[in-house]
């Protein structure tokens, strides 16, 4: 980028500081979405809910179908 040409954009930088700053959460974000580990932890706490009779059988299976899904990759039915 010249000089010219950085003078002339240089009002946008707050805007592209900001469009960076928003790629760089949902990139975080996702990554801790679908991290496995994260996962396996959340599979435990729904079968100790559903073992201490905080949830029915219906909604076990709906959270982890859920939850398996997250590791899926995109277009296998995991989030878009």
């Amino acid at each position: 980028m010249g000089l010219f040409s950085g003078l002339l954009t240089l009002p946008l930088a707050p805007v592209r500081g900001v469009v960076w700053l928003g790629e760089q959460l949902e990139s975080e974000a996702r990554r801790q979405w679908s991290d496995p580990a994260a996962v396996r932890r959340e599979l435990a706490a729904v079968e100790a809910a559903y073992e201490a009779g905080e949830l029915t059988e219906a909604e076990r299976d709906e959270r982890e179908d859920a939850l398996v899904a997250r590791l899926l990759p995109p277009g296998a039915g995991g989030p878009q």
